[in-house]
């Protein structure tokens, strides 16, 4: 028996051929997926260490906390470097995260989507954007509700109307779509959500043929490969990678 991956580049290169195994069981190209590697509450030093390990794409849940690490970013690490906003934004937020990220993962309501696409439109940038949506039904999480969905027709239409109100942001371009399953031991547990994350997307690009709602964010570190095998083309993982969380 092997022994366990010690430094960060044998657990990168681990968590990648586990990505390759789940894609190619269900006959997906593993290139087609994104490692967004999670970085909240873990120092620069752990970024940079990620950065010589191959990882490119950084996911950070708290506006203050995220603006200290790009800002030093921009000065010693590759250009090529991309930013995830993962975590819940608040209103007077929105500002900030439209100047610092790249990609938003969290949108969860027209109003953020407005105060995002205003703020990136006065600076000329577009962010890259996916709506978040709870299909677990769970309170302690945010995102649009479609946890009755599809028995519950008018839950799709909340988000569809909202939809035909953001397709014409000239400062966001959708993407598609972001969940996260509930915490559980047995990761199959959590394929029925992102099973229905994956005919979410299919059906709302039914809607929006001019959109290109091409991605979906699922899968963290106790459940990716079956979020690579249910569809996922970004699984957000830090434990996995960096271990638990600093104080």
């Amino acid at each position: 028996m092997s022994a366990p991956p010690t430094t960060l580049t044998e657990r990168v290169a681990l968590v990648w051929d586990r990505i390759a195994q789940a894609a190619r069981r269900v006959g997906r190209d593993p290139d087609s997926i994104l490692l967004v590697a999670v970085t909240k509450t873990h120092g620069f030093e752990v970024i940079e260490a990620a950065c010589r390990a191959g990882l490119q794409h950084f996911g950070e849940n708290r506006v203050e906390e995220a603006e200290s690490k790009i800002m030093m970013a921009r000065t010693a690490l590759p250009p090529d470097v991309t930013w995830h906003m993962i975590g819940h934004i608040q209103s007077r937020k929105t500002a900030d995260v439209a100047r610092l990220c790249d990609w938003v993962h969290s949108v969860d309501r027209l109003k953020i989507a407005r105060r995002l696409n205003e703020a990136a439109s006065q600076s000329g940038r577009r962010l890259e954007a996916l709506l978040e949506v709870n299909l677990s039904g769970e309170e302690s999480k945010y995102g649009y509700d479609l946890s009755r969905w599809p028995d519950d027709v008018s839950q799709l239409e909340v988000l569809v109307t909202e939809i035909e109100a953001m397709q014409a942001m000239s400062g966001l371009h959708l993407r598609g779509l972001m969940t996260m399953a509930p915490l559980t031991a047995e990761p199959e547990e959590a394929r029925p959500i992102f099973r229905r994350l994956r005919l979410l997307r299919e059906t709302l690009q039914e809607r929006f043929p001019d959109l290109r709602l091409t991605e979906l964010s699922m899968g963290m570190s106790g459940d990716f490969e079956v979020a690579v095998e249910e569809g996922a083309t970004m699984v957000r993982l830090g434990t996995i990678l960096f271990g638990p969380r600093e104080d």
